[in-house]
């Protein structure tokens, strides 16, 4: 009989350890890469949504404003309605109201020689009378009262004609008062041939010119 031991059993060998699977690591890494680029997109979008909302909102103020300040614009001188400077002709017996209800007429036109005495002296002349009414309720400073007149087709000028003798003085010295009229004789150098006139009557300071015309025999 032997006296040695029977020899132990082996064990069996240990497993060696699993490595990591290279391909799972690469498609985690994929992963994780599409993941922020999908974030990092979707981040992209919203703020170009929202830069594309704030220009837009931008853009509609800006549209606003402009419209409340074209609205506010003031028309352009042009625009504006024109203003007629001319004055208007009246026949020798209309009668002219003013717009402060100042009336004017002429009548009792008639023909005569001046005096002697008269400035111009022995001059034909044409006489009439200017009737001023005074409808408002102001009173006309008269002392400022004036008339022209002229003649013929080229116009021209007849001279006041001063005579006492006719009776013939001038313009008023006085003022007029509202409610009430006065009646000037008034004679301007027309020679007897000439038959048109034009007679130019301003009652006072703050009434414009009266232009009176036509034939008078």
């Amino acid at each position: 009989m032997s006296n040695s031991a029977p020899p132990m059993p082996s064990l069996p060998p240990q497993p060696q350890p699993q490595r990591k699977s290279r391909t799972n690591a690469v498609v985690i890494g994929s992963a994780v890469a599409v993941i922020a680029a999908v974030v990092a997109t979707g981040l992209f979008i919203v703020n170009s949504r929202d830069d594309e909302k704030s220009a837009a909102t931008r853009t509609a103020d800006s549209a606003t404003s402009d419209e409340v300040f074209a609205g506010d614009e003031e028309p352009a001188e042009d625009e504006r309605e024109p203003e007629d400077g001319e004055p208007q002709v009246f026949g020798l017996y209309d009668t002219v109201t003013y717009n402060n209800e100042v009336a004017v007429s002429l009548s009792k036109f008639s023909r005569g020689t001046s005096s002697s005495t008269a400035a111009p002296e022995n001059t034909p002349y044409l006489k009439f009378d200017v009737h001023v009414r005074n409808g408002g309720t102001s009173t006309v400073d008269t002392t400022a009262f004036s008339v022209n007149c002229a003649y013929g087709e080229d116009g021209k000028e007849g001279e006041l004609v001063i005579d006492s003798e006719r009776g013939l003085m001038g313009g008023p010295s006085t003022r007029l008062l509202a409610g009430r009229s006065l009646t000037v004789t008034w004679a301007c150098a027309v020679p007897k041939a000439e038959k048109t006139v034009q007679i130019e009557v301003s009652p006072g300071f703050e009434t414009e010119t009266a232009i009176f015309t036509g034939d008078e025999k």
